[in-house]
């Protein structure tokens, strides 16, 4: 059995507790519809490999590629566009699925090494990817082709420049990369595969998003003007969320909907199913905005790129349209393909990553209400555990704590599934309690809890990890190296170009001095009233984290953490901001940049082990908790139990 999963720890209880699901308005979580199955539950895919393979056959395919995305290549997809784990069984959000008529891989991070061991059945090869001597899905795809073979892929669901860097290696070795338009995943999944969200659109007021649409606009047509193109294709759902003033409830914890835009210099478009929009959204947009059918962009951008060839004259160099780097393939093709296509990193991606003054004020209040709410229930947690010897399960915890959170004023729905996870589960970086096979929280082992919500005027996202008992030696020395690289990350100071790729190790060096580390990223990211994980900008080893530089208005992560697989994990995260900072010279005459923290809630103080701290850490510490109790501790004036804890964990050291 696997152990991680599904050993229900069995204590001698008084009580047992269950809790009440909210009933309220949200963001629509993540219900998997048959027969995607429970995380760490094997799927056995025999039949559905057999079935793909008589269809790549008849479509001429040698070798079939899965991507995770969908066809916006979203992080975070819909139940409908869960290709990939429907194919393999493997549930995380990151992954590549490749199947030949005689083997079949699937390509992970490490942040999920151990839940795709988990899941994979023996069909399955697992290519651990970023681990020495492991090739790359895209180098183990080129190794199963020779003269002849083909690889097929649905052209929606990868981006053009994956395609052609693809399409190259397969070429070298005689083999051809082709788009197949049906996806054969869906096929296979027939009529069991849910139908594509139809959730109403909602506008989302300047009040909260401190810039009007008309202004967005405005801008972005200065970047078309900058460039010499006539338009700008936009595919990204957080990124025409953003440009419209608008939300949707589309894709489980993201206020997304299904559309597409064309931007040009006299005219904006969206695409999308028009029953998702009621009046209100269109009095919103009026005449500046046209509505098409969201199926209509293949047909409408193929004119639009002809009739723009056609101005300009045949001898003349032809115009380019504008994409983001991670727009699709047939969005490209449809546009005539290379000649006549720039992609490059979305202009609107960058502006969004820069929250104005009413964003950053937002994010600073939600998270105090979000940091308030994470407050009692750990309070509630522990004397659940300890003084009333209640039996509480992940799922359980999961529960109360979204219960808490739906309270307070604002809360639109989480931002993405809780991480609740005790003992052997916290190892499992990307780990999702399900009631029935989760675990009873143990309060002899940690208990981490990764969780977020969506407040109409910002979104939050916090890591906090605890004992209610007495730690080993071990676990107290992990954690406070852990802590030590999030206070090192935040206290940074650095000059203006600084990219989050060279601030990475700041976060990693107390945990490198004894030979340890992690394998995710530091930092990600964050929208407001978006989607949770945000680019371009964010902390870690990734190539694209040395690409764009930290700016005054971004919101990110501090997350470091540390893993003993079947064992225990840890994590801390807070969301930080960047913002200018004074500093006695100013070498080169360029600013300097800091952090400002948002998130309020307390460090564990029973995992600290206050020998390897410095007077500078304990002084921050400090500094910290008191903000946190000035913050948070006005929503519990009537509330004595989180009252005392807070005092408790916020008490000087």
């Amino acid at each position: 059995m696997l152990a991680a999963r599904f050993l229900l720890r069995t204590h001698a209880r008084a009580a047992t507790y269950v809790v009440a699901r909210p009933s309220i308005s949200r963001l629509r979580p993540f219900h998997h519809s048959s027969p995607i199955l429970h995380d760490m539950e094997k799927v056995n895919t025999t039949d559905r490999l057999a079935e793909l393979r008589k269809l790549m056959k008849e479509h001429a395919v040698d070798v079939y590629m899965v991507p995770s995305e969908d066809s916006h290549q979203s992080e975070y997809i819909a139940p409908c566009d869960g290709r990939r784990e429907f194919i393999c069984g493997f549930s995380g959000s990151a992954g590549y699925a490749v199947i030949t008529q005689e083997k079949a891989a699937l390509a992970t991070d490490g942040r999920y090494f151990n839940q795709a061991e988990k899941q994979l059945d023996d069909n399955w090869e697992l290519l651990k990817q970023g681990l020495q001597d492991v090739p790359t899905i895209q180098d183990w795809t080129a190794d199963q082709v020779d003269n002849g073979k083909a690889v097929g892929v649905d052209p929606r669901v990868v981006t053009a420049a994956d395609a052609r860097k693809l399409a190259e290696k397969i070429k070298k070795k005689g083999g051809e990369y082709k788009p197949i338009s049906e996806n054969l995943v869906d096929l296979v999944w027939g009529q069991k595969r849910p139908a594509q969200p139809t959730e109403p659109v909602i506008v989302h007021p300047n009040e909260f998003a401190g810039k009007s649409f008309d202004e967005k606009l405005e801008e972005l047509r200065k970047e078309l003007e900058k460039k010499k193109s006539p338009g700008f294709v936009v595919s990204m759902l957080d990124e025409i969320a953003w440009l419209y003033n608008l939300r949707g409830n589309d894709i489980p914890y993201n206020p997304v909907f299904f559309s597409y835009a064309v931007v040009t210099p006299t005219t904006a478009t969206l695409y999308i199913d028009e029953k998702k929009l009621d009046q209100a959204v269109k009095d919103h947009l009026g005449d500046k905005v046209a509505i098409k059918p969201y199926d209509a962009i293949f047909k409408d951008i193929e004119t639009l790129s002809a009739n723009s060839a056609q101005t300009n004259g045949e001898t003349d160099e032809k115009p380019k349209f504008l994409t983001s780097t991670r727009a699709s393939w047939a969005l490209n093709q449809a546009l005539g393909g290379k000649d006549r296509v720039e992609e490059v990193r979305s202009p609107i991606a960058d502006a969004k990553a820069i929250k104005n003054d009413v964003e950053l004020e937002g994010m600073r209040q939600c998270h105090i209400r979000d940091g308030a709410a994470l407050i009692e229930y750990f309070a509630w947690l522990e004397d659940q555990l300890i003084n009333k010897n209640a039996t509480v399960d992940e799922v359980d915890g999961a529960e109360k704590l979204e219960l808490l959170r739906s309270k307070k004023e604002k809360f639109k729905g989480l931002s993405f599934d809780t991480i609740s996870s005790t003992g052997p589960n916290a190892a499992v970086i990307h780990y999702k309690p399900e009631k029935g096979i989760c675990s009873v929280i143990d309060p002899k082992q940690i208990y981490l809890c990764d969780s977020g919500a969506q407040y109409q005027d910002g979104t939050t996202d916090t890591t906090r990890t605890l004992h209610f008992g007495e730690p080993t030696e071990l676990e107290r020395k992990a954690y406070t190296l852990v802590l030590k690289g999030n206070i090192a990350l935040e206290r940074a100071r650095f000059p203006k170009g600084t990219t989050g790729f060279a601030l990475d190790a700041l976060a990693r060096q107390f945990l490198w001095a004894e030979g340890l580390d992690f394998r995710h990223g530091t930092g990600h990211g964050v929208g407001s009233f978006l989607n949770v994980h945000e680019g371009p900008i964010g902390i870690g080893t990734r190539v694209q984290y040395s690409e764009v530089s930290l700016s005054i208005g971004n919101v990110v992560s501090d997350e470091p953490g540390y893993y003993e697989d079947d064992k225990f994990g840890i994590r801390i995260e807070n969301m930080i901001m960047v913002k200018k900072i004074e500093t006695n010279h100013q070498f080169g005459d360029k600013p300097y940049l800091g952090f400002e923290r948002v998130t309020m809630v307390p460090h564990c103080r029973n995992l600290v082990d206050r020998n390897l701290l410095t007077a500078d850490e304990v002084k921050f510490l400090n500094e910290y908790h008191k903000e946190v109790f000035e913050k948070t501790s006005g929503y519990f004036e009537n509330d004595g139990l989180t009252m005392e804890w807070l005092k408790r964990e916020t008490a000087p050291y």
